[in-house]
């Protein structure tokens, strides 16, 4: 699904490549970073005895879980 019309996407892509790479890389991390509280305040909604460890293996799941083999994410999952 597009819902944005070409000249408002031509604009915000013309407002971002007037920031700097430095600019753009912490935009991405700031993304991220509230990503992942959002997806750890999901897990601890849905299972509130989960401890540091169940929700580290959750995220993990989460966000890479499909970047792998069942195998290499248990390799994974067994060393967190």
């Amino acid at each position: 699904m597009k819902d944005t019309s070409p000249e408002m996407e031509d604009c915000f892509n013309d407002m971002m490549m007037q920031k700097s790479g430095e600019e753009r890389l912490k935009m991405g991390f700031s993304m991220f970073d509230t990503s992942r509280r959002q997806v750890i305040a999901s897990i601890k909604m849905n299972n509130p005895e989960a401890d540091d460890k169940a929700v580290r293996k959750e995220l993990f799941d989460r966000f890479y879980g499909q970047d792998f083999s069942s195998e290499e994410s248990g390799k994974i999952l067994a060393g967190i």
